[in-house]
């Protein structure tokens, strides 16, 4: 899907602030009080490097919440400061400016969650525009990164991040591997609950304004619809709202789906004439107040009822 989000300019001085400010690294890779300073790219990203680290990592996210982290953009300082972590985890191909500024910083330990599963191209061009610049990196390659939203490719990538952490800090191991342990374990629960509540549906097709949901249309036998080749604020266009009516018809699609990071405006525009409903399906990219659940868990339980829902699961 080939978007582009505008960011307020506060936000973006915010998100620089909290970059520089979180940067209580020694210069070592560990905090003033001696714990593994660990930098994490975006949420999914947040979650894995806290649960596996526990008490003896100090994470800090480059994303700051509320701010869509495909258009991120880090200052001069923020970059250089990647170079004093202990360990970085990110997703290369989301973060076309992330990924840039790891490469120009000369960290020691880093582990692309890319490179711990399969990518796989969706048919679906998720690249996004920049003035001035054409597609990034997501788009040039093909391939869908967003596989955190599938339980199995998230958990190996926890197990990939496990052993990174080990490898950063091995006088730890044993508490990290412990810990991948139960994050791994949690997301094979996730996965049956997915699995069985999308068993039984009345419809396999959903549409969704952001084509996020590749790979968790792929593991449970769905079909997405994204809304592709259009701003999340701009209205789709006749000829697409024309498929999508069609699609909806034949599929008996009840439900437009938008996420929390962008406007619900599209999704409401193509509702009001296709004459569907609106819910939220949460790509999970950051966790705001606006969030169905408080962290990754929680907010895919909710999109596990919001395709139950909008799918007639019987």
């Amino acid at each position: 899907m080939n978007v582009r989000r505008l960011i307020p300019a506060a936000a973006l001085s915010a998100a620089a602030v909290l970059g520089l400010s979180a940067c209580s690294g020694s210069g070592t890779g560990t905090t003033k009080d001696g714990k593994l300073d660990v930098v994490a790219s975006f949420y999914p990203m947040q979650y894995l490097a806290e649960r596996i680290g526990g008490d003896h990592v100090s994470v800090r996210n480059l994303t700051k919440p509320g701010v869509e982290p495909h258009d991120l953009e880090l200052s001069p300082k923020q970059t250089a400061s990647l170079g004093e972590a202990g360990l970085i985890v990110y997703l290369k191909g989301i973060q076309p400016a992330v990924d840039k500024a790891i490469a120009q910083s000369g960290a020691k330990h880093t582990v692309d969650a890319a490179g711990l599963t399969k990518l796989e191209d969706h048919g679906t061009e998720v690249g996004h525009d920049h003035e001035g610049e054409e597609h990034h990196g997501e788009s040039e390659a093909g391939a869908d990164p967003h596989v955190w939203l599938d339980p199995i490719k998230y958990a190996e990538v926890a197990q990939g991040v496990g052993k990174a952490f080990e490898k950063a800090d091995p006088d730890h191991a044993a508490d990290y591997r412990k810990n991948t342990d139960a994050v791994v374990k949690d997301l094979g629960a996730l996965n049956g609950k997915f699995a069985a509540g999308l068993k039984n549906t009345a419809t396999k097709t959903f549409i969704t304004t952001h084509s996020a949901f590749g790979y968790l249309a792929e593991r449970y036998g769905l079909t997405q619809e994204g809304i592709a080749g259009i701003d999340p604020e701009a209205e789709p266009s006749p000829a697409r709202v024309r498929e999508l009516q069609s699609i909806a018809k034949k599929d008996h699609v009840d439900t437009v789906f938008f996420e929390t990071l962008a406007s619900d405006k599209t999704a409401k525009t193509l509702a009001k004439d296709t004459g569907l409903k609106t819910d939220v399906l949460d790509p999970l990219e950051g966790i705001t107040k606006k969030s169905k659940g408080e962290d990754y868990l929680q907010v895919m339980e909710s999109n596990l009822a919001a395709l139950q829902k909008a799918l007639g699961a019987k």
